[in-house]
């Protein structure tokens, strides 16, 4: 069974139609990521499964269960962590409590530490600046934090939303290795990204969202071979 099937899924925003009969599957401890153009839906998606926007019609299931009824704090406690688009931290809080905050549904203290620990490795700048203010960072080292905070949920599945944009290509590059170590390490991961070539060289399978519906589908190795990508979405 999968771990999310997301099924013939319908999203307006207002009068407009955002997503079209979407459907897709992410497995257990799978790297999936979506590509497209901007205004694809792409966002839209990732908010629809973490219940922050209204669903029209169509069906998320996560685990066995339908997600289509709860509110957004509940899908968190599910085992979903949306990191979103343009980071969304705290400017005025240090590092650390930034951290902290994505712990904030959880009461074991011990696992915590641990998962704290855990960012710090996946990290290390992180755990060098944790008692800096979050918008003294760069915006590579906040998109770390923005990482490590969903992170400390200890989700099953990680949602991560364009996490390569307006960031240094060194600092992109450390990333998405660490995107990579997340998943090898059991968490699985949906993965909203423009830049396709690091999207297809980490991930196992793709869809491709243009205008609201599912464009293609299939392995990366076969996606990244599919001339219409390589001229839209490579460049070659």
């Amino acid at each position: 069974m999968a771990l999310l099937e997301i099924r013939d899924l319908v999203v307006h925003y207002g009068k407009a139609l955002a997503l079209e009969g979407v459907s897709m599957t992410v497995e257990p401890g799978e790297l999936v990521a979506v590509l497209g153009p901007n205004g694809a839906g792409k966002s839209t998606l990732l908010k629809a499964i973490s219940r922050v926007v209204p669903i029209s019609s169509g069906d998320i299931t996560f685990a066995g269960n339908s997600l289509n009824p709860l509110p957004a704090h509940k899908v968190v406690a599910a085992g979903i962590c949306h990191c979103p688009e343009g980071r969304r931290l705290f400017p005025e809080l240090t590092v650390l409590k930034n951290l902290q905050l994505g712990a904030y549904l959880r009461d074991d203290k011990d696992g915590i530490s641990a998962d704290l620990q855990r960012v710090y490795e996946l990290f290390p700048v992180l755990s060098e600046r944790s008692r800096q203010q979050a918008s003294t960072l760069s915006g590579g080292e906040q998109q770390m934090v923005a990482i490590g905070r969903a992170l400390m949920g200890r989700p099953k599945l990680l949602l991560l939303d364009e996490p390569s944009v307006g960031i240094a290509h060194r600092l992109k590059v450390q990333i998405f290795e660490s995107i990579r170590a997340i998943q090898q390490a059991g968490t699985a991961i949906l993965l909203v990204e423009q830049d396709a070539l690091s999207a297809l060289g980490i991930a196992g399978r793709v869809y491709l969202l243009e205008h609201g519906h599912v464009a293609r589908e299939g392995s990366s190795d076969a996606l990244s071979r599919d001339d219409y990508i390589r001229q839209v979405y490579l460049g070659v």
